[in-house]
């Protein structure tokens, strides 16, 4: 396994050619102090085990697919189902589960996959290429991908789950999201096709406010830069991408069982994940923004993370 190890004037982080997985990102907060700001391990080994996809490239297609199924240029594809009846992060082994082909320099990596025709159910031979990159306060995240032959879908994302205090509940962090809408999912997270206003509901982080202990698994419909921030620290954390919306999960799901960085048991809500990405189940929602990649087509975008520090 290799690790990359990337550094910035105020940046260092730690990438691994298994998944693509971003190990780990420290940051500096109000008095100097460094910390590492995502969840994780501290031996590259245990991502070869199971965890809840930290800091991993998900694809071929990030978030889900209802029933694990969808139609492209009439031919139904079936893909593996891995979240009870429907399709999630790619699959049993998706984008996270594999080693790429990586290099590196002091402040960037390049990683790259071949995903053969058919791969966890899905058409055409797909080449992604995924470059992190550190400069000065920023980690920009750069996805690309093109297709040999068949038309595909293909959502890419990254799931780091954050902390900007290094450790405890992410409770008390601000959070911003500059979304007049979000897209409504049922009782299984698959979305009803609706997306519905935010205003009024318990979702509606326009004006920045804590994110207490409201439970947060939802796709959010961006019009500007989403925001987190952590008053004790003082670590302010701006993301902007080129894609439609951004998957807000606030690590519910964690229940202790996993020891990560330090020994630390890693409980509810000891992370939260800001996923920029197409919306859930576009394949099979044709009024949402399109996840079709075909030949001679390329799949471009960008996510930068800036690293802010309130005085």
């Amino acid at each position: 396994m290799q690790v990359f190890t990337l550094r910035s004037e105020a940046l260092r982080a730690r990438i691994i050619d298994y998944g693509g997985t971003l190990m780990s990102l420290e940051a500096p907060d109000r008095h100097g102090a460094w910390a590492d700001v995502v969840l994780g391990f501290d031996d590259p080994e245990r991502y070869l085990g199971e965890h809840p996809y930290f800091g991993g490239t998900v694809g071929r297609f990030a978030n889900r697919i209802s029933r694990g199924e969808f139609s492209l240029d009439g031919t139904t594809y079936r893909l593996a189902c891995n979240d009870g009846r429907h399709h999630l992060h790619g699959g049993v082994r998706g984008f996270d589960r594999v080693f790429w082909e990586a290099s590196g320099n002091e402040t960037s990596v390049c990683l790259r996959h071949v995903s053969r025709d058919g791969d966890e159910g899905y058409p055409g031979a797909l080449t992604a290429t995924v470059t992190y990159t550190l400069s000065g306060s920023r980690m920009e995240i750069d996805y690309a991908a093109e297709v040999n032959a068949s038309a595909t879908v293909v959502n890419l994302t990254n799931h780091a789950y954050f902390n900007l205090a290094g450790r405890g509940r992410v409770d008390e962090h601000f959070l911003r999201i500059p979304a007049e809408r979000f897209v409504e999912v049922d009782e299984e997270r698959i979305p009803t096709g609706e997306l519905s206003p935010l205003a009024g509901t318990a979702l509606d982080f326009r004006a920045s406010r804590p994110l207490g202990a409201t439970p947060i698994d939802h796709t959010f419909v961006l019009r500007d830069a989403a925001e987190l921030r952590e008053p004790r620290s003082g670590r302010v954390l701006r993301i902007r991408t080129t894609q439609p919306g951004v998957q807000v999960y606030t690590g519910d799901l964690l229940d202790g069982s996993i020891e990560g960085k330090q020994g630390r048991r890693y409980t509810a809500r000891s992370g939260l994940c800001l996923e920029p990405q197409h919306f859930p189940d576009s394949p099979n929602r044709p009024h949402f923004p399109s996840t079709v990649l075909r030949p001679g087509g390329q799949y471009r975008h960008r996510s930068s993370y800036e690293f802010m520090v309130l005085a």
